[in-house]
């Protein structure tokens, strides 16, 4: 059962914006996501196929990075997480390694795409880490969640309002 909370027990405003700014984030990345997908999903020719599948990379790559400066910048909830809650930090410092991780396979794979001729490159070598990225990047938020819930619920010992 959950127990209601007083009006103080309440997001603050600043931390209100970093969770729609969180927000936002993620959903661009879910729509980058998608698109590279899509992209990638097409039969391999050496003009679109190519050129769809880097584009789609390069819109996942910004949004990611994106994501990664807003969760890194000194008023985001993570960083309110680690400065409030001590026993915390080593989550947070987590799921910061984790995203400079995926920002990582990410940068690699439009290296490859960029630096290696069409004809010379492995396609389904690419496909295959392309297609590791969903389940990676849909698990880094779900993370993310769990950690910014419990450290409400260990502030306020109550849950989130939906």
């Amino acid at each position: 059962m959950t127990e209601q909370l007083p009006d103080t027990a309440r997001f603050t405003e600043p931390q209100k914006d970093a969770l729609n700014v969180r927000d936002a984030d993620q959903d661009r990345t879910l729509r980058a996501l998608h698109r590279l997908e899509r992209a990638a999903g097409r039969p391999a020719s050496a003009g679109p196929w190519n050129q769809e599948t880097l584009a789609a990379l390069v819109a996942l790559d910004e949004a990611t990075s994106d994501e990664q400066t807003n969760a890194n910048e000194p008023d985001s909830l993570l960083s309110d997480i680690a400065r409030t809650q001590p026993r915390l930090r080593n989550r947070v410092r987590g799921i910061r390694a984790q995203h400079a991780q995926i920002r990582q396979i990410i940068v690699d794979l439009r290296k490859d795409m960029t630096e290696t001729e069409f004809s010379d490159r492995d396609n389904i070598d690419l496909r295959r880490e392309i297609a590791r990225l969903p389940s990676i990047l849909r698990y880094h938020p779900a993370r993310e969640s769990d950690l910014i819930y419990e450290a409400y619920f260990d502030s306020f010992h109550a849950e989130i309002d939906n």
